[in-house]
């Protein structure tokens, strides 16, 4: 009671806000007169003067107000249309980060486009997100009038578009496209070999329509880029076939010394293809085991760079075949699944996977179907996606009602707009019915009584199944209608563009036809473009006045009638949703009319317990087809909507907080590579990684405090087998600390690495650093998001025990973060040590190779991306 009543003294914050920017507004209507005697050239030139104030120290906020009124003009001289006061407030609220709320046909399109022009006057980009391509071009065709005129470029991004025309369109001052394309574009430009493969610059400043819609409704559904893991299967069914047919070194493994096992002139026979620590749980190939891996898939050198993950596939087919015992490491169902055994509780793992291709590896030993169909790539949330702009803003007609989330998400704040003329719609209350087929009867009797008055009806359904029942009664009634399903915007646009004509009827889903305007009598512009085609014909002057004339009399007739009539088939789970129906309706001071017909076996109505109307009714004793209309239900549906909205919003809050885990070391792992792709000489990182890894090493073997129960023949055999690297000292380690002895060892290494490099020359070094770099580090990465899908799949097990579950997927998460980062360091640099290049002259087949035919390297990779980059 006492908030209300300050709100009646001081008014809401909305209200402060609006009026603290009309004053802004009557800054920019004082220079309407004296920017209208501007010359076309005056008014261009205006673009320059204000980015040289940029430069000189001023900011955007120092140019505002002359910045709008010069799209003000600019816009009635190109676009014939002038923005009205309430359409300049709502550009600066988007202007200041927030998200402007605006009622149905206030011109949105038109709002945005001052404070498009004005952050793209800084040089950093200006993104327009949409929710179709459709709109996104209608959009950028209809305003790139306006910014060309005013001096700056304009792209749009489009669904199949080239890869340099994406590009072009992303260096444009301003560019349109929907969320979908903006970011799987950011996620590909994160999987790309060169910087110049890049499409995207800086993400500064996006100004995204119907808000709503893209950071709240398709929030709930992660961007993921997948690639198809077929031939990935055939490779784990390859690699056992393979490593089945080569024998365990049992005899030479059990010698740790490698100088004395080199002493020994072992004969050929006994030595075995791959030697096994168990308690190390590592598996090595002797020479005589690389030379069997080589003549079995009819290879040269199994440590050249392209078969870096063939060597992958190899090492755990052996660690699947030796190291993991089916009944005590995993379990195999009857439905053929491998299950993991806790090794402590000895418990079944449901839903957990081996990492790093482990689990594929098993699955393949035991000959059960190799659960890897689709691998995941690279995936992002749109929540944390739109959180990387350095300027978020949106503008939609429904926000306020998710607020609090938008706040709590994104860190926006809501501003409602006021219209430009009063609403004077009539909402009546919702008609509740016992049956939907009483209910479907009465809506049919009600469309088939406004199409006799002619007065025009948008009828909203939930779902495609719904409108297209509806449809079939229409026709049985022989009511000609049309029905849109959102499948085909550009055509819905057009059809919803008519549906506010003389005995239109409209049936429609809730998405169909969004973004365009229903005027009462019709849209001349796209009936005259149905005519001509194109606004550059000579005669569409001449249709469009012919048309004009005949929509300003229709729309005397519906006006007359009480404006386009709203039919709700059923109250969505949303009120948001609900509330863009209605807002269909009464636009610009419009007359109108909107009214939901409901019934007790609807969704909703069963979700807030449709037994306490039912016995209303029977007390009532209503007869079949009449219903019943109280306040106490519509409040009742209300409560039902908070709770469902309340219920979604954890959803989409359980989601992020998930996804903020993995966004930082996705954030590490794309600021890491791109940091290496603008590079090119990786030389001094490899080293740094060869380091941490050798000093990682030796704390490992050395942990003992006793120097003589330091394991140094482990080591030795680690060196040899990850480095190729054997000590000449055998007591160099006894007259050392750990540290200089890291040192030792890593300044040998180091020269072994420069007289590989002067062998191979420093040019080819460089090239195979960072083809070896980048390929290890991307095929780990995507290893470890399918690691983190099954952790998520299994993480809520943890909640029987009482424990929370984000918190041990934090915790679980990062320990595997760490272990792929090791990974990487340990994988990356061997492969350095072993690469082996054939450097014979070979015939320059450059010519004869089409640019998408397999390379003749082997790699199995088009040549354009393996030896012809």
């Amino acid at each position: 009671m006492i908030g209300s009543l300050l709100k009646k003294i001081f008014g809401t914050k909305n209200d402060r806000e609006i009026k603290a920017l009309t004053k802004e507004v009557e800054k920019i209507n004082a220079l309407e007169s004296e920017y209208e005697k501007l010359s076309d050239e005056d008014l261009k030139n205006k673009t320059n003067i204000f980015k040289e104030r940029l430069k000189n120290g001023e900011t955007l906020d120092d140019i505002l107000v002359e910045a709008f009124a010069t799209v003000r003009e600019a816009s009635k001289r190109v676009l014939g249309l002038r923005h009205y006061d309430v359409q300049l407030i709502g550009g600066m609220v988007l202007h200041q980060g927030k998200i402007t709320e605006m009622k149905t046909g206030e011109g949105k399109t038109l709002v945005a486009t001052c404070p498009v022009y004005l952050n793209a006057l800084a040089g950093h980009g200006v993104h327009v997100i949409t929710v179709n391509d459709y709109l996104a071009k209608r959009d950028r065709d209809q305003m790139s009038r306006l910014y060309g005129f005013l001096g700056l470029s304009s792209g749009v991004i489009l669904n199949g578009l080239p890869t340099d025309q994406r590009k072009k369109s992303y260096n444009s001052d301003i560019t349109y496209g929907t969320n979908s394309e903006f970011g799987f574009d950011y996620l590909r430009d994160n999987m790309v070999s060169s910087l110049d493969q890049k499409v995207q610059r800086e993400l500064n400043f996006c100004i995204v329509d119907e808000v709503d819609s893209i950071l709240i409704d398709e929030a709930r559904t992660p961007l993921i880029i997948s690639g198809a893991a077929e031939d990935k299967i055939k490779w784990y069914q390859i690699s056992f076939q393979v490593v089945s047919m080569l024998n365990r070194s049992y005899e030479t493994e059990k010698i740790k010394n490698i100088k004395e096992k080199k002493a020994m002139n072992i004969p050929d026979e006994k030595w075995g293809d791959y030697e096994v620590d168990e308690k190390s749980r590592v598996i090595v190939f002797t020479e005589k085991g690389v030379k069997r891996v080589e003549e079995i898939l009819k290879i040269d050198n199994l440590y050249a760079p392209e078969y870096v993950e063939l060597t992958h596939f190899l090492n755990q087919a052996l660690k699947a075949k030796e190291l993991f015992k089916r009944d005590r490491d995993y379990l195999v169902r009857d439905n053929g699944e491998v299950v993991i055994i806790d090794e402590f509780t000895g418990r079944a793992m449901e839903g957990r996977r081996y990492s790093d291709g482990l689990h594929q590896a098993i699955e393949a030993k035991e000959g059960v179907k190799i659960a890897s169909e689709n691998q995941t790539l690279a995936t992002i949330t749109l929540q944390n996606y739109f959180r990387m702009y350095k300027k978020l803003s949106g503008m939609t007609g429904t926000a306020e009602t998710e607020a609090t989330e938008f706040m709590h998400t994104y860190g926006l704040e809501v501003v409602v707009i006021p219209t430009n003329l009063p609403v004077i719609r009539k909402d009546d209350a919702d008609l509740v019915y016992k049956t939907k087929k009483e209910k479907i009867n009465s809506i049919i009797d009600r469309i088939q009584g406004l199409y006799e008055k002619g007065q025009p009806v948008l009828v909203g359904t939930i779902s495609i199944k719904s409108s297209e029942e509806l449809s079939e009664l229409l026709k049985k009634r022989k009511i000609p209608h049309n029905v849109l399903n959102a499948k085909y915007h550009a055509k819905e646009a057009e059809i919803v563009a008519q549906a506010g004509r003389y005995k239109a009827v409209t049936i429609a889903t809730n998405m169909a036809g969004r973004g365009t305007d229903i005027m009462l009598g019709g849209n001349p512009e796209f009936m005259a473009l149905a005519e001509v085609d194109s606004r550059d014909d000579e005669n569409f002057p001449e249709v469009f006045a012919k048309y004009q004339e005949q929509c300003a009399n229709e729309k005397e007739q519906v006006l007359a009638l009480g404006g386009l009539f709203i039919l709700g088939t059923e109250r969505h789970e949303s009120r948001r949703i609900d509330n863009q129906l209605r807002g269909r309706s009464g636009r610009q001071g419009d007359p109108g009319e909107s009214e939901f017909y409901l019934s007790l076996e609807d969704d909703l109505m069963r979700l807030f317990g449709s037994e306490r109307v039912m016995i209303w009714m029977d007390r009532l004793k209503l007869p079949e087809g009449e219903p019943i209309t109280h306040r106490m239900i519509n409040s009742a549906i209300e409560k039902a909507q908070k709770k469902i909205e309340a219920r979604n919003f954890g959803i989409r809050k359980n989601l992020l907080e998930f996804d903020d885990v993995m966004n930082k070391q996705r954030t590490a792992i794309y600021e890491s590579r791109n940091e290496a792709l603008a590079i090119d000489n990786l030389k001094d990182r490899i080293l740094g990684m060869l380091q941490r890894n050798i000093t990682e090493k030796v704390y490992e073997k050395f942990a003992p405090e006793m120097r003589e129960d330091w394991d140094i023949d482990g080591l030795n055999e680690y060196l040899k087998d990850f480095y190729v690297y054997e000590e000449r000292d055998d007591k160099a380690y006894l007259r050392s600390t750990k540290e200089e002895y890291i040192e030792r060892i890593y300044n040998a290494l180091v020269e072994q690495y420069n007289n590989k490099e002067a062998e191979l020359g420093s040019d080819l070094m460089r090239k195979l650093e960072k083809h070896i770099l980048f390929d290890v580090v991307d095929n780990r990465w995507r290893g470890h998001l399918k690691s983190l899908d099954a952790l998520r799949e299994s993480i809520y097990l943890r909640a029987y025990g009482q424990r929370d579950p984000v918190t041990e997927y934090k915790l679980i998460s990062s320990q595997i973060f760490e272990e792929m980062i090791a990974t990487i360091q340990e994988q990356a640099t061997s492969f350095l040590f072993k690469v082996v290049v054939n450097t014979e002259p070979v015939k320059d087949e450059k010519n004869e190779i089409e640019a998408d035919g397999l390379c003749p390297c082997g790699s199995g990779k088009p040549y354009e991306k393996c030896c012809g980059r």
